[in-house]
């Protein structure tokens, strides 16, 4: 991977609250964290979308099989707008099933099932940013 590349990452992470980020291109990855004393101010309004799902989710997850975020993006439960969405709770899914999009850096990813199994929770709201390794959906 090209040093300029991963420059211009490193200061586009610096101008941003985002404290990781990894890319694959081919068979190169390179992954950037922030660990520094600054610490991390989450963008407003999520810590209101936070509590309230907290109350929420940790009963959920404990049963069930914990679907993360494997990269940072925004979250899209439907292909597209006015579309239904890939999954809602209760569903039955198959390991392979789409079970929504993260677009990172104007490429939408398809996040898919690991499992097959039903989904218990949903722990996102629909275009809301993510985090690497944040929790996305339970499956029972």
């Amino acid at each position: 991977m090209d040093i300029r590349k991963v420059k211009k990452l490193i200061e586009l992470m610096e101008a941003s609250d985002i404290s990781e980020i990894e890319i694959t291109e081919g068979d190169e990855a390179v992954r950037i964290a922030r660990h520094g004393s600054r610490p991390s101010v989450p963008p407003a309004g999520i810590e209101t979308q936070v509590s309230a799902r907290a109350s929420v989710s940790p009963a959920a997850m404990p049963g069930g099989h914990i679907v993360r975020a494997p990269m940072v993006g925004t979250f899209y439960l439907a292909p597209s707008p006015g579309s239904p969405p890939f999954v809602g709770v209760g569903q039955q899914v198959k390991k392979g099933d789409t079970l929504c999009i993260i677009e990172s850096m104007k490429m939408m990813n398809q996040i898919k099932a690991d499992k097959p199994g039903t989904i218990e929770a949903i722990l996102v709201e629909n275009e809301q940013p993510v985090e690497f390794d944040q929790p996305l959906f339970t499956i029972a």
